[in-house]
């Protein structure tokens, strides 16, 4: 009876472990559907929705300024390593149709950093909301936290920000990285990120 009991303790506890595994997994494959989604929509339908709106001027005749933008937040926040993150980027408003460059780099509180280069849109909702999804492609150095798999990694995200009067922004930016599968690992992970972006004329001098 206390085999059988030693027995059956270990597949339970093979079973759970398996199973808070597979429901990671999951998880992670859910959230990046969600951002796949959310992307998707941002790009292909609120430019449309701003037209409607009278706001589409904004996206085609590009009248923002550059900004930079400062952040802070969590990163690795899906799964066991969650860190500190510290972000500053550089946004252009050199329009690539409704694209715009943008270049940043963040650290996290693990030593962990990440540089990167990619392309914005900017989708507006009136003149006081923003919703801004973003792809990027850039070079990490994992330091002591969440293990990436390799170098190269690539960055997609979705930032939901409120305009201020002086052109300043608040926004929440939610993102994913992986390295998309280049590397035997690629295990992945989500960002959370409260960013503040100031106009500038530096880059326009």
């Amino acid at each position: 009876n206390l085999e059988f009991a030693r027995h059956l303790s270990m597949q339970l506890n093979k079973y759970g472990l398996c199973q808070i595994m597979v429901d990671r997994k999951l998880g992670q494959r859910c959230f990046l559907s969600a951002m796949v989604v959310a992307t998707v929509i941002s790009i292909g339908i609120l430019p449309v929705l701003n037209m409607a709106m009278a706001d589409s001027d904004k996206i085609y005749k590009n009248t923002d300024p550059d900004y930079i933008t400062w952040g802070a937040g969590g990163f690795d926040v899906n799964d066991d390593e969650t860190a500190g993150q510290f972000e500053v980027q550089a946004r252009f408003n050199t329009s690539l149709w409704i694209f715009k460059p943008q270049v940043g780099m963040f650290v996290t509180s693990k030593y962990a950093a990440y540089a990167y280069v990619g392309l914005l849109v900017d989708a507006f909702i009136r003149d006081s909301f923003v919703v801004s999804p973003s792809f990027s492609i850039g070079a990490s150095h994992e330091g002591e936290g969440k293990q990436l798999g390799g170098t190269l990694q690539f960055r997609s995200a979705v930032e939901f920000a409120f305009c201020f009067d002086d052109q300043s922004r608040l926004g929440l930016q939610i993102g994913h990285l992986s390295n998309a599968g280049i590397y035997s690992e690629n295990p992945g992970t989500e960002f959370v990120v409260l960013n503040f972006s100031v106009p500038t004329i530096v880059f326009s001098r």
